[in-house]
C-alpha cells in the first residue's frame, strides 16, 4: 500500500476551487463510468490482476464560515479522478488518476498491477479475499429532501448571521459558526461484477459561543449540539426539542440552529456562575449528545481488526482487545445491558452508504452482546483472519486518490428494552451529574485508560438537577467503565452523535462516522476536577 501510494501525485484532499454554480453541474453520466470501468478492469487483468476494481469519483465540499457580524469564508471545492485497485501474484497494487482517457486509464490499470508485482517480492503471504458476489449495475443515494449545494450561499450567511446575532445580543464575547456540506459522487466496478453508482450527502452545521467576564478576566465556551449528519438541507428544519428537567438536550432528527444558540449564550453565563466540582465518585447520567464520542474512542476504535492485529499502530495506537479475549467467548465488555453494533444503514447517520468502497452491501453486526465481546470490525482481506465467511462492509477511502481500507463503521450502543425516560432516570440517581455535549478527551494507546470532559454538567442530588458544575472530568478504563452501565433510555431517547473527521491510517485518510445511544447511567465513576493541580 505505501509503495502505491509513493507513486500517486500530490492531490489537494479537498479538491480544486470551484464556484457554487458549477458544484451543481452534472457529472459523468453513468454509461460513460461503465465504460471507462470496463477499460481499467480490462486493462488490469490482461496484465495478470486476478482482481480488480476501480472507484470514479466526485467530491464536492461547501465551507460557510462567519464570526459575529463578518463573513470570515465562502469555499466550493471540487475532486474528480480515478482510483483503481489491483490483486496480482498475490498481491496488493494501488494507482490513480484524474485523467479521463481511456488511454489513460488503462495505462493506470497497468501500473498498479506493475506496482502489485513488485509488491508480491516482499509479502509473507497472499492476499485471501472473502468471497462477493457481483451486484450487476445497481444505485443508491442518500434520501435528501433538499439538497445542501442548491441552497444560496446567501441563505447559509443570513442564518449564520442571524444566529450570531442572537448570541451577541445575549451577551456574548465572541461567536463563529459555520455550516458545511459534503456530496460523494462516487461510481464502484469490480471484476466480481459489480457496477454501483452512489450519491451521498452530509452536512454539518456548528457553532461557538464565548463570554468574558471582565470583572475576573475569566470566561467560558459552548459549543453547538448539532450533529453532523447524513442529510440534505432539510437536517436544518427546525422540529420539536426535548427538555430534561427544564434543560433542552436534543432535536428530534432535526435541528434548530437558532434556539440552540439562544440556549448555548445563556449557559455560558450559568457556567461562569457554576460552582467548581467537589472530586470523588459519582453516578453519571451521559446525554447521547456527549456520550457518542466515549463510544468513539473506547469501543469503535479498539474494535478495529487492524488496530487489534497491530497493523494499525502509529496513529492512535493498538488496542486491548487482543483475539484471545474473542476467542474466549466470555470477555466481560460491559454489564449485561451492554449491546453494541455495527453497522453503515442508519438513516441519517453520517456512515449511511448502500455498499462500502470494496463493492460489499452493507449490513448491521453485533461487536458487544450482553456485555460480552462477540466480533470485530473486518473487511474482505480480513475476514478469513476470524472465521468470516464475508466481509461486514466497512471498508472506506476519503478520496479516489486513496486506497481503501478497513474503517470504522457507525458502531453504536442499542437502547434499553424496557420503557424508561431521562427523567425517571435521574430521579433514581442520589449523587450524580448529568453531563451533555463533547469535550476534550484522552485515551492510551491500547483505548484502555481514559479521561472525558464533556460541555455542560449538572449536579443531581436525590433525584434532582440542583445547579451546574464546573471543570469536570470522569476517569476510568474501558472495561471497568462499560460494566458500571446500570441504566439505558429507552428507543424514544435514541439519538446519533458524531464525528465529520476521524482520522486514521499512514499516509492518513479521515473519515465520517456516526454512532448513537439512549442516555445512558454509569455508577460509581470517578470524577476530577481539571481546575485543580495535582
Amino acid at each position: 500500500m505505501s509503495i502505491g501510494a509513493m507513486m500517486l501525485p500530490k492531490f489537494s484532499l479537498l479538491g480544486n476551487p470551484i464556484t457554487a454554480e458549477e458544484a451543481l453541474y452534472e457529472g459523468l453520466d453513468v454509461s460513460t463510468k461503465k465504460a471507462l470501468a470496463d477499460v481499467a478492469l480490462q486493462a488490469a487483468t490482461s496484465k495478470g490482476a486476478t482482481y480488480a476494481d476501480i472507484r470514479i469519483g466526485r467530491y464536492l465540499n461547501q465551507f460557510v464560515t462567519t464570526r459575529e457580524k463578518k463573513v470570515q469564508g465562502i469555499a466550493n471545492t471540487e475532486s474528480l479522478g480515478v482510483g483503481i485497485r489491483v490483486i496480482a501474484n498475490g498481491s496488493w497494487g494501488f494507482a490513480a488518476t484524474n485523467s479521463f482517457t481511456k488511454e489513460d486509464i488503462a495505462r493506470t490499470a497497468e501500473k498498479a498491477v506493475a506496482v502489485a508485482k513488485a509488491n508480491s517480492k516482499i509479502i509473507t503471504e497472499p492476499v485471501q479475499l472473502a468471497p462477493q458476489k457481483g451486484y450487476g449495475e445497481v444505485t443508491w443515494k442518500t434520501p435528501v429532501e433538499q439538497n445542501a449545494f442548491t441552497v444560496p450561499v446567501k441563505d447559509k450567511v443570513d442564518l449564520l448571521l442571524q444566529a450570531n446575532g442572537i448570541a451577541m445580543q445575549g451577551g456574548a464575547s465572541f461567536v463563529n459558526s459555520a455550516i458545511l456540506a459534503v456530496n460523494e459522487q462516487k461510481y464502484f466496478a469490480s471484476t466480481d461484477g459489480s457496477y454501483i453508482d452512489q450519491d451521498i450527502h452530509r452536512i454539518f452545521p456548528t457553532f461557538t459561543v464565548t463570554k468574558i467576564d471582565r470583572a475576573s478576566n475569566k470566561f467560558q465556551s459552548r459549543k453547538s449540539l448539532s450533529a453532523p449528519s447524513g442529510m440534505g438541507y432539510e437536517y436544518l428544519t427546525p422540529l420539536a426539542d426535548t427538555r430534561v428537567a427544564g434543560i433542552v438536550t436534543r432535536y428530534k432528527g432535526r435541528y434548530d440552529l437558532l434556539e440552540d444558540i439562544k440556549n448555548a449564550t445563556a449557559d455560558v453565563e450559568q457556567k461562569l456562575k457554576a460552582k467548581s466540582v467537589e472530586p470523588g465518585k459519582y453516578d453519571l447520567v451521559l446525554d447521547p449528545s456527549h456520550l457518542w464520542l466515549t463510544i468513539h474512542e473506547s469501543v469503535a476504535h479498539p474494535t478495529e481488526l487492524d488496530r487489534v492485529l497491530g497493523y494499525e499502530a502509529n496513529y492512535a495506537g493498538t488496542s486491548f482487545l487482543t483475539l484471545d479475549k474473542w476467542k474466549a467467548g466470555n470477555f466481560k465488555f460491559g454489564s449485561d445491558l451492554v449491546n453494541i453494533v455495527g453497522d453503515k444503514l442508519q438513516p441519517g447517520s453520517l456512515g449511511a452508504v448502500g455498499y462500502d468502497d470494496e463493492g460489499v452491501k452493507c449490513k448491521e453486526w453485533d461487536i458487544i452482546k450482553n456485555g460480552v465481546l462477540v466480533n470485530y470490525q473486518a473487511i474482505r482481506d480480513q475476514a478469513h483472519i476470524i472465521g468470516l465467511k464475508e466481509s461486514q462492509g466497512c471498508c472506506y477511502a476519503q478520496t479516489w486518490a486513496d486506497v481503501q481500507f478497513q474503517r470504522m463503521p457507525n458502531v453504536s450502543l442499542r437502547p434499553g428494552t424496557s420503557p424508561l425516560s431521562v427523567d425517571d432516570m435521574i430521579k433514581n440517581v442520589e449523587k450524580g451529574i448529568y453531563i451533555v455535549g463533547d469535550g476534550s478527551f484522552s485515551i492510551d494507546q491500547q483505548r484502555y485508560n481514559f479521561q472525558f470532559g464533556g460541555q455542560t454538567f449538572y449536579e443531581i442530588k436525590n433525584g434532582k438537577i440542583v445547579g451546574m458544575l464546573n471543570d469536570v472530568a470522569y476517569q476510568a478504563n474501558t472495561q471497568e467503565f462499560w460494566n458500571s452501565c446500570t441504566a439505558i433510555a429507552d428507543a424514544s431517547d435514541y439519538r446519533l452523535g458524531g464525528a465529520f473527521n476521524d482520522g486514521k491510517g499512514q499516509p492518513s485518510q479521515s473519515n465520517a462516522v456516526s454512532h448513537g445511544s439512549s442516555t445512558t447511567r454509569f455508577n460509581g465513576v470517578n470524577v476530577i476536577n481539571t481546575a485543580r493541580k495535582i
